[in-house]
């Protein structure tokens, strides 16, 4: 049985990816990023993709357009800027912001089109708050089973250290997150060590990452290979921001490590001054195409080029892995066997 579904807040197509490798029939999908709508349809053009504000968009607008007989599954990442770590400054007070209230417009959509299975990634943080519970109990009120939790996605083929929320719901029984769906630990090599230099490369996405001023050039060809940071560097050579007391954040201009997970890929990834994002041994960030395949994207997965480093590195990082969705649409298939 194939599954039909659709991607609410579809960014560039992560999710959207994911399932597809599972064999789901990804029918709808909506996002208001430009950007990230036209990568997504330079993946996915055989998707119905609306390009619109998901709190003007109703359950049967989106019926309407892809108009298939029946929606399997509701999946989606609403944004989660307000509840993010770093925006709390690794405190638990949420930010007010008004993307918090997507989740509930997520919810919405869900009730006007009740899917055998839902589908829900987003940071930890928003376990602690009401909209999440309001969402959880309104859930179980329409008949669904609930699992959700906080995992690692490293522990599910992703070559990354990245914490997320997951909550799975199934309208046909109990349903459970596995703590873990293989056993083997994939590293950095595994996903990017074959790469040429991007100067070598004829990929235009692959010769996309950060340029310096000299001084910041020769900063980071002293940084030591294979996992070295600014701190491994003589005092005097630290920029003066560095040396302020209560600086913390050990992993700018931190370089990654060969046989170790990424740390994890943010909208800053082309960026070394915004976190480990230095190739492990070239003396430069990581490019845009390893920044999205450390995400676990095709190594042939489209991206503009004709738009910033910014807007580039902010898509691939606010997506939702792949091979993570992959397997969790898996493992909802198997409840149909």
């Amino acid at each position: 049985m194939t599954l039909n579904a659709i991607d609410l807040f579809s960014g560039c197509g992560g999710l959207t990816q994911g399932l597809k490798q599972a064999n789901i029939n990804v029918v709808g999908a909506v996002e208001i990023d430009k950007y990230a709508a036209k990568t997504y349809s330079l993946n996915h053009p055989e998707v119905s993709l609306i390009e619109e504000d998901i709190r003007k968009v109703s359950a049967q607008n989106i019926l309407d357009k892809i108009q298939v007989e029946k929606i399997d599954l509701v999946a989606g990442c609403p944004p989660c800027q307000g509840f993010s770590n770093i925006r709390n400054f690794n405190r638990k007070t949420i930010i007010e912001d008004t993307r918090n209230e997507l989740i509930l417009d997520f919810l919405r959509i869900i009730e006007g089109i009740l899917p055998t299975f839902v589908m829900m990634e987003n940071v930890p943080g928003i376990i602690e708050y009401d909209y999440f519970k309001n969402t959880v109990n309104r859930l179980k009120q329409l008949g669904y089973s609930l699992d959700y939790k906080i995992v690692n996605v490293e522990k599910y083929g992703v070559p990354q250290r990245r914490k997320r929320l997951v909550l799975l719901g199934s309208r046909l029984g109990d349903v459970e997150i596995p703590s873990h769906a293989i056993d083997q630990h994939f590293t950095v090599r595994d996903y990017i060590y074959d790469l040429p230099s991007p100067n070598e490369s004829d990929d235009p996405v692959h010769k996309i990452h950060s340029n310096h001023t000299e001084r910041i050039q020769k900063l980071i060809s002293l940084i030591p290979k294979n996992g070295g940071n600014r701190k491994d560097l003589p005092f005097e050579l630290w920029l003066d921001c560095h040396k302020k007391k209560g600086v913390g954040f050990d992993d700018i201009y931190g370089r990654l490590s060969w046989d170790k997970v990424s740390s994890t890929i943010t909208g800053g990834c082309l960026n070394p001054s915004k976190g480990r994002f230095l190739h492990p041994t070239e003396n430069r960030s990581i490019s845009a195409r390893e920044a999205a395949l450390l995400q676990t994207f095709p190594i042939d997965y489209k991206f503009p080029t004709d738009i910033s480093k910014t807007e580039i590195a902010k898509m691939i990082g606010n997506s939702f892995p792949p091979k993570f969705s992959e397997l969790q649409a898996k493992y909802l298939q198997s409840l149909l066997a």
